[in-house]
């Protein structure tokens, strides 16, 4: 591990200034992810600024009925979050399924959208990766890839965001907010994570210095019946290898509304848009829950060794979609 310097933050503009004035610094949160790239050598900072003094650490009501919570909350906060679980119960349900609960009360919600990918060859640094070494190739294409990326993916890179909060925060179209020297600024997270594309090293279209404060969830009476499933390869915690975050409003039999996003199959969470304009205003049954699943899922490009997750996503598209309409008809 490089040897590097350590400084606590005392407000944002303090954070600000210390990363600005070294180009080598990272914020540092819980540390969770960031600490064990450290320890790897895939991360070499000269300079880690603590943020867990920064008022961020607050969930409160915006003006008009959503929620805006701060950068530092931790996960387990999150998912505590009475008006969380009442309003958005498939953000708390997607907290929780991710990592121990060790882990969660370490982690921050800032710190969870930046996580980088699990890939074993990006974490491993012995094998090609160009988002750790940008040009070297990817290792992933000709090998171990079972649990890499159907949608959105490019020759350069197959890995998957690793994020079981950002799935959810991606189907109830929250806003990143940030600070920069310059003034304050926000990001639909649907512009946040860049397409991979030929540049995979770069991940968030956060500006050069930018510091995230936090993330508004906007008001949506559908995400009160919501759910967030996630299948992975072992019962303890594990990274998934297939998940989603659906609600579902449903009146007279007819679907009025619907979100849909898909977990561990694109470099960022996948909204499935095609999904939800194929099955608005159909019959809320299992038959149009599967054509709107494979309607979104058309656009796959599974890899040799990948593509059972495409009937994985689609079962799950009709399981908890079903579950949801049963939920509505009570």
């Amino acid at each position: 591990m490089r040897e590097f310097r350590y400084r606590r933050a005392a407000d944002v503009a303090d954070a600000l200034a210390l990363l600005e004035a070294e180009p080598e610094a990272r914020p540092l949160g819980g540390g969770t992810n960031l600490v064990d790239l450290m320890k790897t050598g895939i991360e070499r900072p000269a300079l880690l600024v603590d943020l867990r003094d920064l008022p961020l650490d607050r969930i409160t009501p915006t003006a008009d009925g959503g929620l805006r919570v701060g950068a530092t909350v931790t996960n387990s906060d999150l998912a505590a979050h009475p008006q969380v679980r009442l309003h958005f119960p498939a953000l708390a349900q997607a907290v929780l399924a991710g990592a121990s609960g060790q882990l969660r009360n370490m982690a921050t919600v800032g710190g969870n959208l930046l996580q980088r990918t699990r890939c074993g060859y990006f974490t491993g640094a012995a094998a090609p990766c160009n988002k750790r070494l940008p040009g070297s190739g990817c290792a992933a294409l000709t090998g171990e890839h079972h649990n890499h990326a159907v949608l959105g993916a490019s020759p350069h890179c197959v890995a998957v965001h690793p994020s079981d909060m950002a799935v959810a925060l991606a189907a109830f179209d929250a806003v990143v907010t940030y600070e920069t020297p310059g003034g304050p600024g926000e990001l639909p997270l649907a512009e946040f994570y860049l397409p991979v594309g030929s540049t995979p090293q770069l991940e968030t279209a956060l500006p050069p210095g930018a510091l995230i404060t936090g993330v508004v969830l906007p008001p949506a009476p559908v995400a009160a019946v919501s759910r967030y499933r996630k299948v992975r390869e072992r019962a303890s915690y594990a990274f998934a290898i297939g998940s989603l975050a659906a609600a579902l409003d449903v009146r007279d039999g007819i679907v009025r509304e619907v979100r849909l996003a898909f977990g561990a199959v694109a470099s960022r969470p996948w909204r499935a848009r095609q999904a939800e304009r194929a099955l608005t205003g159909q019959h809320a049954d299992a038959v149009a829950f599967a054509a709107a699943a494979d309607a979104e899922l058309a656009a796959a490009r599974p890899l040799p060794h990948n593509g059972y997750k495409l009937p994985l996503l689609r079962d799950l598209v009709v399981g908890v979609l079903t579950e949801l309409a049963e939920e509505a008809a009570r």
